[in-house]
């Protein structure tokens, strides 16, 4: 067994096991042991199923589990409710019952298209995650979040639905575009930010190792950045409260998202251009000193992400997708704001002055 580190999701009935380490694919049992029943249906996209469905299929094959496969176009544009009828269509044709596991294969898109079409086929059946992304490993596949978008707002259909188990083979980060593995890793710096200032500290020391895909750093980048998403969901499962520090940047970046286009900018892009702007924020409301905020924004940059939203946006075309936002509580936009480097808070508790002088410098 190959297994480098194990971490556990404590949900009491809905608890889950991941795992991270190299070659985990070249394991017969450990997705295998995670399938309910006989069957199986393998969902992946066209960039990572000629890479990576293979070593699936010969799991499944070597334990006698009957299976099919979804392969769906690769990007942001097509996490529709289209995608979700793909797999149930499938599911159909194909006779798969309540005993059937899905296995996302993929990055956070096909996580959560397949984590939404489980959640809903038959009144919900089992799933695996095995993401093969940054972005995925460290974020979307750990949590249970799963759904679609809609042209009017990022994410604004689907559900809380919790996998078997999580299969983070850190291989397939050695098959990522440089782009993709700058996007994943805003996801990692947003931990240090929010949760622990020590992390973000090693991240400013290793930053070039990382970004050449050491592999002993990413794995350890990955299991601090899981160690904390596990802790905060088994807190707050479905985000009525602490849960949502995860989502700093995100309001700001999914606003980027819907007006540009789903894909023209890959989701961890926007959301480092939206926590440089929660930090300008928080920096304009003397939570934070202007010398944390350069230091964020110096990190990003050496991650290769950009720390400014793209010049054609206005601040009403924020405030307008912002307005929908899930965050939205009784009409009024909460932010995930930092109080301190490695401490966030969310809060309803800011200047609209100040906010609109954020959107207009940013």
């Amino acid at each position: 067994m190959t297994i480098k580190h194990q971490l556990n999701v404590d949900l009491g009935e809905r608890s889950y096991p991941i795992f991270i380490g190299r070659n985990l694919l070249d394991e017969n049992h450990l997705i295998a042991d995670y399938i309910q029943g006989s069957s199986a249906v393998i969902v992946s996209n066209t960039t990572v199923a000629p890479l990576y469905i293979n070593k699936v299929e010969s799991i499944l094959t070597s334990q006698g589990i009957r299976f099919d496969s979804v392969i769906l176009p690769d990007g942001e544009e097509y996490k529709t409710l289209h995608a979700v009828e793909q797999i149930i269509d499938t599911l159909i044709k194909q006779r798969h019952d309540r005993n059937t596991t899905l296995i996302a294969l993929g990055g956070g898109v096909v996580g959560d298209i397949t984590g939404f079409a489980a959640a809903i086929y038959q009144r919900g059946i089992h799933f695996i995650q095995v993401p093969t992304t940054l972005l995925s490993q460290v974020d979307s596949s750990v949590g249970g979040k799963t759904g679609v978008n809609h042209p009017l707002g990022k994410n604004m259909i689907g559900a809380f639905y919790q996998p078997q188990c999580v299969v983070i083979d850190t291989d397939t980060l050695s098959t990522l575009p440089d782009r993709e593995l700058s996007a994943g890793m805003a996801e990692v710096i947003k931990y240090g930010l929010i949760h622990d200032a020590e992390f973000f500290n090693w991240l400013e020391n290793h930053i070039e190792q990382l970004m050449q895909r050491d592999n002993d750093l990413l794995n350890q980048a990955i299991l601090v950045s899981c160690q904390t998403k596990a802790e905060v969901v088994a807190i707050d499962e479905k985000e009525s409260g602490i849960r949502a520090i995860l989502n700093l940047g995100h309001t700001f970046g999914h606003a980027i998202e819907s007006v540009m286009g789903y894909g023209n900018w890959l989701h961890g892009e926007a959301v480092a251009a939206g926590m440089v702007m929660a930090a300008d924020l928080s920096v304009k409301h003397q939570w934070i000193s202007d010398e944390i905020k350069q230091r964020i924004i110096d990190l990003l940059l050496k991650a290769g992400l950009p720390v400014k939203p793209p010049e054609t946006m206005s601040s009403q075309q924020f405030m307008d997708i912002m307005a929908i936002d899930k965050k939205v509580d009784r009409g009024v936009i909460k932010f995930v704001l930092l109080e301190k480097l490695g401490k966030a808070i969310i809060s309803d508790q800011y200047s609209e002055d100040l906010l609109q002088q954020t959107l207009n410098q940013c």
